[in-house]
């Protein structure tokens, strides 16, 4: 079928995840993006663990080659004042500029947004940093294990007798589903007046949002909330429970009596389900250590597997904890939806990257393997700024082409 977005051009400055992310999104649903990067400022995927077989290389970081599906490649050297030249041709002829490096670096470069719009003053352009680009904290540069600190998620991770977690969920994955959507936004309303805008995103924000219940309960009754493990104020049985095998793994969650009935009738209601410290949510919670020692006593006779299919059965929540082995080759979900896209990479070989997480009825999309560092260098020149071979061949003696 069809993609949705073709024809829709974008000049992709971003690097690091949550901007890349934003990209591969649109570049997969049919956008023709340009990723400007280049040796000078490399994007800091293309230096990260994990590499194919180990072996460190620009175009093995694995990571980068499945947050930049579908994209094309300019190797530029933005330091130089023809580099910054050559960025204003093409953001003439794209529709949309992304960025998400630290509040005023594309000002800093001549780049921002007033300077592009005395070459394209329709542009739509995004700038999707860390906290804004405005405000005391604009300017700070980092990634996305200080933010989620910042964000607060931090502190509610982990256990009361422990040191807050990093538990890698960054707000470079939650950011992208805002700034795809804002960029629809855009495209529609250009599509209706002509005009273009300027976007300031901040991942911040878009972080602090996920615990709106919790500053909701300080606002209104002055609680901070603590670190409370796997537990739940209004569930019991609730947690990761130990299953047959070595590190198997159950989620359960038990919320209301119903539930629990139910639960007990899995297990096959033996004696200590009848004791008074369980009749009741409130005295699960008051006796939860017991409580979690009898279900994992339970659980931990069976496969994960079979604990989930006998829950889910009776009608309580239950879930397997997934490994990235289970994700990729086990999981029956994922491999009717197909979510995960096989695509081949000219140096990394075969690697699996996600397609869009929803599917359209009358449009389509396609995961096209990630770019070589600069594998596009002349075909843009060429076809899309109209240079010479000549031009081209300047450009890079003097190092502006990469």
């Amino acid at each position: 079928m069809k993609r949705p977005l073709e024809g829709v051009k974008v000049a992709d400055f971003s690097w690091v995840f949550a901007g890349p992310l934003t990209t591969k999104m649109l570049a997969d649903l049919g956008a023709q993006v340009i990723k400007i990067e280049g040796k000078t400022r490399i994007d800091g995927e293309r230096g990260r663990h994990p590499y194919k077989d180990h072996i460190p290389g620009v175009n093995q970081a694995l990571d980068f080659n499945q947050n930049n599906t579908s994209k094309m490649s300019l190797a530029l050297n933005l330091s130089h004042p023809k580099g910054i030249e050559i960025a204003k041709r093409l953001v003439v002829w794209s529709d949309i500029v992304i960025e998400n490096f630290a509040g005023g670096v594309m000002e800093k470069m001549g780049l921002g947004y007033q300077e592009l719009q005395k070459v394209k003053p329709d542009v739509i352009m995004l700038s999707a940093c860390m906290q804004g680009q405005t405000g005391p904290h604009s300017r700070h540069p980092g990634y996305g294990h200080q933010l989620t600190a910042l964000a607060g998620f931090h502190h509610i991770v982990g256990w009361p007798d422990r040191r807050p977690q990093h538990f890698q969920v960054y707000t470079d994955w939650i950011t992208p589903y805002f700034t795809v959507l804002t960029m629809m936004s855009a495209l529609d309303y250009h599509r209706r007046t002509g005009e273009g805008q300027c976007f300031d995103m901040s991942q911040y924000e878009t972080g602090v949002q996920f615990i709106s219940h919790l500053m909701l309960d300080y606002f209104v009754n002055g609680r901070v909330s603590k670190r409370n493990g796997n537990r739940c104020d209004y569930a019991a049985p609730h947690g990761n429970y130990r299953c047959r095998g070595e590190d198997r793994w159950c989620a359960i969650a038990v919320f209301t009596d119903q539930e629990w009935e139910a639960f007990c009738t899995v297990i096959g209601n033996p004696a200590w389900t009848k004791d008074p410290r369980f009749s009741t949510l409130i005295q699960r919670k008051q006796n939860e250590d017991e409580l979690d020692r009898l279900v994992d006593a339970w659980t931990v006779n069976y496969l994960a597997e079979e604990v989930m299919h006998k829950m889910q059965a009776a009608g309580v929540s239950a879930g397997i904890v997934e490994t990235q082995e289970d994700l990729l080759d086990h999981d029956p979900q994922i491999k009717f939806s197909g979510f995960l896209q096989s695509v081949e990479h000219p140096e990394a070989g075969r690697y699996r990257s996600p397609r869009p997480s929803f599917l359209m009825s009358k449009t389509g999309y396609e995961v096209k393997s990630a770019p070589l560092l600069g594998e596009h260098n002349e075909l843009i020149c060429k076809q899309i700024l109209g240079m010479s071979d000549d031009e081209i061949a300047d450009l890079v003696v003097e190092g502006i082409l990469e």
